[in-house]
């Protein structure tokens, strides 16, 4: 009678276990990780409990854990809509547009952007269908739109971007918590870049605020690349 060998078969189950893990992880810390936006300060482009994926590979690999580059290869384009960890405190994750880039001097008067003494255009709109309120104002940016409530007092001095930082703002101007009263993001707590909104919902689970209650899907914000 022969002894069964029970080392592939230890092996193949603990592979089939922890395989799926690992896989996750590594595809968490290295090509894509899911956020779910839990405030308007980038509305009207993200809504409060839009599930985003952002890509962690647009600017390079962070060691694992760890604010460090293990490959740094690209920086932030001016409109990108970055996620980063918040320089006040890293262990909470923001969402907002990059506006300044290093070296830029960065302008906000009456709501019109200046980077280097240049305006960026701002083109009136016609208030979105999905935010009808009459207390704001919508205005095309450079490609984006941006949301005002009162776009005349919207005034900055001018601010020049240091080495190894950027400025960002939120979509939703004059509610948004930015560079404006917190300072510039190192580039260091950059997270990725927001490549996708693949759900969207009027409310969470009450158990699991990161889940949408499938009573309350939007379908409209399903699979939305945002500009």
């Amino acid at each position: 009678m022969t002894r069964q060998d029970f080392r592939a078969t230890w092996s193949q189950a603990l592979l089939t276990l922890f395989g799926p893990i690992l896989l996750f992880l590594g595809v968490r810390w290295l090509i894509a990780e899911p956020f779910v936006i839990p405030s308007g300060s980038m509305i009207p482009t993200l809504h409060i409990h839009d599930h985003i994926l952002v890509n962690k590979l647009a600017y390079g690999v962070h060691v694992p854990f760890s604010k460090s580059w293990l490959m740094h290869w690209s920086n932030p384009r001016r409109g990108d809509i970055i996620v980063f960890r918040y320089p006040e405190n890293p262990d909470v994750f923001f969402v907002k547009r990059a506006i300044g880039l290093p070296g830029d001097k960065v302008t906000l008067q009456s709501g019109a952007l200046r980077i280097n003494d240049q305006v960026l255009n701002l083109e009136r709109i016609t208030p979105l269908a999905t935010d009808a309120d009459p207390a704001y104002e919508f205005f095309r940016e450079e490609g984006h739109v941006v949301r005002y409530r009162d776009q005349f007092n919207a005034e900055s001095e001018p601010i020049t971007v240091p080495e190894g930082k950027l400025f960002v703002l939120g979509d939703n101007r004059d509610q948004s918590s930015d560079s404006r009263y917190w300072g510039f993001v190192p580039e260091e707590n950059l997270v990725g870049r927001a490549w996708l909104i693949w759900m969207g919902c009027d409310d969470t689970l009450t158990s699991a605020q990161f889940l949408c209650d499938p009573t309350q899907l939007r379908w409209d914000r399903f699979f939305i690349r945002p500009k």
